[in-house]
């Protein structure tokens, strides 16, 4: 049976994680199992302690009657990757990021962590599963991780409407306001249609994705844009960059700190040959 890892840190960073992985489990008709981890040295009363406000948080919760709880030990970014693996888990979903303002700038959070090692995508829960998913804008650079991310949306929102947008910064060459320079027929956005249309070729593609639209601009300002046109219910994106699809992309890592709304984050799917090292 299909399996959703809903992962929680008890604080109100958390709220929504269960509710939406229920939501989630009763489209893909899976199980939830909901986790929270502990240090490996803390004392079993307190690991207690945490598996009973799981239960609470369960019994208040609609729908969690078939939901199981466990404490985990260990590090999360090492603990939640591995249960999920264990579990063939479709779907971890997790909640926001604590900010720590120096941390934060010098090395990857716990939530990065936890979605770069994990085998499944992630979905980071943001907003109250009463708010169903029926909108999709999806961020896109035309490579397999983003495939992955709207194939994955249309399978866990399928009556939403698909959108995607490629934001593009142009050059400061093509910047520049001269007669020959038209920003839509410059060089750098026909390079973006041509690459734009091999990828819709590629298979994978959720058959009613409405045609990417390439907006020349910065991605935080189209994306800004395009969420207030369209109030958008999910979000998502590909993890990786471009030139390496297994790190996170620098937008990837700024939209999971801050998600606007509820964010989907994808990889590239495993080849077979990396399916059988792992």
């Amino acid at each position: 049976m299909t399996t959703i890892v809903a992962a929680s840190d008890l604080t109100e960073r958390s709220q929504h994680v269960l509710a939406r992985a229920i939501a989630l489990a009763e489209t893909l008709k899976a199980e939830v199992i909901f986790v929270h981890t502990a240090p490996r040295g803390m004392p079993e009363l307190r690991v207690e302690a945490a598996r009973a406000r799981l239960q609470e948080e369960c019994d208040l919760t609609r729908g969690a009657g078939g939901v199981s709880v466990e404490v985990l030990r260990g590090r999360p970014e090492i603990a939640i990757p591995e249960r999920a693996a264990q579990a063939g888990a479709a779907l971890v979903v997790l909640g926001l990021h604590r900010p720590r303002a120096v941390f934060d700038l010098l090395r990857l959070t716990t939530l990065e962590r936890i979605v770069l090692r994990a085998p499944a995508p992630a979905i980071v829960a943001h907003t109250p599963p009463d708010r169903p998913y029926r909108n999709v804008l999806a961020a896109v650079d035309f490579n397999a991780a983003d495939r992955e991310a709207l194939r994955l949306a249309q399978e866990i929102a399928p009556g939403a409407a698909l959108h995607a947008i490629h934001a593009l910064t142009l050059p400061l060459r093509e910047k520049l306001p001269t007669p020959a320079n038209e920003p839509l027929s410059a060089p750098s956005v026909q390079e973006a249609r041509a690459r734009c249309e091999a990828w819709l070729r590629e298979p994978g593609l959720p058959a009613g994705l409405n045609p990417p639209e390439i907006v020349p601009g910065g991605l935080h300002e189209v994306l800004s844009f395009r969420i207030e046109e369209l109030q958008p219910e999910l979000l998502a994106i590909g993890a990786g960059m471009r030139a390496n699809e297994d790190r996170l992309g620098n937008y990837a890592r700024d939209l999971m700190r801050e998600p606007p709304t509820d964010l989907l984050v994808a990889k590239p799917p495993l080849q077979p040959d990396q399916e059988k090292s792992s």
